[in-house]
């Protein structure tokens, strides 16, 4: 559904996005993160058509936005960190004005009738928008996108400055609209990205440095990851038994229940441990009430991310490219099948 390829924008000798590649599927909710000045609006922005880029290509349904700008447009709904409202509008009357700029083909009537149930703004439909709420006034922005029917929405931190009542309304429309739309949704709430969106792209200054769903990054990153276990147990005889495994790092105390202790035991990096501290627990005949390991938090792989010195990340890329070009040179000197052998694997 949306493709981009290698997209580089620069402003002289300033890069805010370098050489940038990801494909995004149909009816797909995918988070856009990273810091300020990261290179997320920028990214956007050309997607949309809003700016050029200075190399590199997107296509969205096939259709490349510079070469064909009209008819990708076509495929994409958008709302701003700022909705483009007219306060001195109604709902009813801007929705309208939308819908003639967009130059709709659906039918005038039953299509904003369909937007306003669905996005629930058809008891405001007639109010000034400039006496709308914060949150109506989101949703009245989300309405607008969705003029045109497009396949593609791009929501630009759509829950910013709402309560929590209406955030958790927001969350649930988007994950709504996202069986029938490809969204992607840029945001500094993390738990909104974790909720809602089934892959994440991380940007840090204008790199692409992540691109897969939360947990199998929290496994990729978390090489010792911790081991959370509550055991009934007298609780120095229980830490002194986590001690004495092999492997173990480090074991703190966690919480003190009234018949148990929770413990956090830390593994050597690439051990793991739950096993015996399993089996050491059994065989002593201590009831264990809980025992899970405790992966990074989305917030944990976000910091991880951004926190990566800059020169890194070049260093990254380089070898990643090298790697490839490796692969590549094995696969090459691989020896060709004969005839046979072509005609068993057929």
């Amino acid at each position: 559904m949306i493709e981009v390829k290698n997209l580089v924008k620069a402003y002289g000798k300033h890069f805010a996005v370098k050489d940038i590649s990801f494909t995004i599927n149909d009816n797909e909710i995918v988070g856009f993160l990273g810091p300020n000045g990261a290179g997320k609006s920028t990214t956007m922005n050309i997607i949309t058509g809003y700016l050029s880029a200075t190399s590199g290509s997107v296509s969205v349904n096939g259709y490349d936005v510079l070469e064909q700008p009209y008819e990708a447009k076509r495929q994409i709904g958008y709302l701003p960190e700022h909705p483009p409202l007219y306060l001195d509008m109604t709902v009813k009357e801007y929705l309208n004005l939308v819908y003639d700029l967009k130059k709709t083909k659906l039918p005038r009537g039953p299509h904003l009738k369909e937007i306003v149930q669905l996005i629930k703004i058809d008891h405001v439909y007639n109010r000034l928008i400039r006496n709308l709420s914060k949150g109506y006034k989101q949703r009245v922005g989300i309405a607008q996108a969705l003029i045109g029917n497009p396949k593609v929405l791009i929501l630009d931190e759509p829950t910013v400055g709402l309560d929590p009542k209406q955030i958790v309304e927001i969350r649930n429309l988007i994950a709504q609209l996202g069986r029938n739309h490809t969204v992607i949704l840029s945001s500094h709430i993390l738990s909104e990205i974790q909720s809602v969106c089934e892959r994440i792209i991380i940007i840090n200054q204008g790199y692409q440095i992540a691109d897969d769903t939360a947990d199998r990054l929290s496994a990729n990153l978390s090489d010792d990851r911790m081991v959370m276990v509550r055991i009934v147990a007298p609780p120095r005889e229980a830490k002194k038994m986590l001690e004495s495994i092999p492997g173990v790092v480090d074991v703190q105390v966690a919480a003190i229940h009234t018949n148990s202790t929770v413990f956090k035991v830390e593994p050597a990096a690439g051990t793991d441990i739950s096993g015996a501290v399993a089996e050491r627990a059994i065989a002593k005949r201590w009831p264990i009430l809980e025992l899970y390991t405790k992966q990074m938090s989305l917030e944990d792989i976000y910091m991880h991310m951004v926190d990566q010195d800059p020169a890194l990340l070049d260093i990254h890329r380089e070898a990643k490219a090298a790697n490839n070009t490796a692969w590549q040179a094995d696969d090459d000197q691989a020896e060709p099948q004969t005839e046979q052998q072509e005609e068993q694997d057929a």
